[in-house]
């Protein structure tokens, strides 16, 4: 079935601007703890506005040189990890998806012929984060995959794309870890951060406030910690995806501003009015 774009359109109503965020998503266990982090992402799910839909980009959903969108109006639940306890492998996550509002987002980005996914559920960027933040979820969720091969000021210019639908009712988060260097994670409790990886941290916050967003968009050139904070850039371009998303003037606040296991950054943003 083909759908003019003002049919689709009609699927999701004016709505006041809805909130933008980047989520650190970092250790999967998080996702079965209570600890500061988990206790502040209920927090700010909590004084998040009535959406009508929530659209998720994750780290661990990548298609080199292709977009992905899911559109199964179920959402099956990706347990992507191992070596993990059973019990991470336990956690459900009971959501629909969309199949209009997946087309809907598809032609906002005809340009890059995004395709829509049934194979694809709710991976663990996602679940893991969505179960604090929006525990029970009477809206659909869906999530649209990272194109690997893309230079990051082109992801930004897709993603750009998709900024008009915040007025049309739709969360958007990025989820990923602007310090994402698992190689040299600490895992002894209480590690001590490296210095490299809170420079780096200090220094990507202090440009997204400013919306230094060329320095952002070219990380290895900006900064000399960035090939040690971003050995590979999966992580980081869910908070490009993020950032994209805002209007010009507006503002964000940073939670969960701290470093985890030395080397991953929980530094999370949400806009604010």
């Amino acid at each position: 079935m083909s759908y003019a774009l003002s049919d689709l359109e009609n699927r999701l109503v004016p709505s006041p601007l809805m909130p933008a965020l980047f989520v650190g998503h970092g250790n999967p266990m998080h996702a079965i703890s209570d600890n500061d982090y988990t206790r502040t992402w209920t927090r700010v799910g909590e004084g998040l506005p009535a959406a009508q839909a929530i659209v998720v980009v994750s780290a661990h959903w990548l298609t080199p040189g292709e977009v992905h969108i899911t559109d199964a109006p179920r959402n099956e639940i990706i347990y992507d990890f191992g070596g993990f306890p059973d019990e991470l492998s336990r956690v459900t996550y009971e959501t629909t998806g969309d199949p209009d509002v997946a087309r809907l987002l598809a032609q906002q980005l005809a340009e890059y012929e995004a395709e829509l996914d049934k194979q694809w559920g709710l991976d663990h960027g996602t679940w893991s984060v969505l179960k604090f933040l929006a525990p029970a979820p009477d809206v659909p969720v869906l999530q649209i995959s990272i194109d690997y091969a893309m230079p990051l000021p082109r992801l930004y210019e897709l993603f750009s794309r998709l900024r008009r639908l915040r007025r049309r009712g739709v969360v958007f988060i990025g989820s990923g870890n602007i310090v994402h260097a698992l190689g040299r994670a600490r895992w002894e409790p209480q590690a001590p951060a490296y210095d490299w990886a809170l420079q780096f941290d200090a220094d990507t916050a202090e440009a997204i406030v400013e919306r230094d967003v060329a320095r952002l968009l070219d990380p290895y050139r900006s900064w000399s910690e960035a090939r040690l904070a971003v050995p590979t850039d999966d992580h980081y371009r869910p908070m490009v995806a993020a950032l994209s998303l805002l209007e010009p003037q507006e503002q964000v606040e940073f939670f969960n501003d701290t470093m985890d296991m030395g080397s991953i950054s929980m530094r999370s943003f949400i806009t604010v009015a």
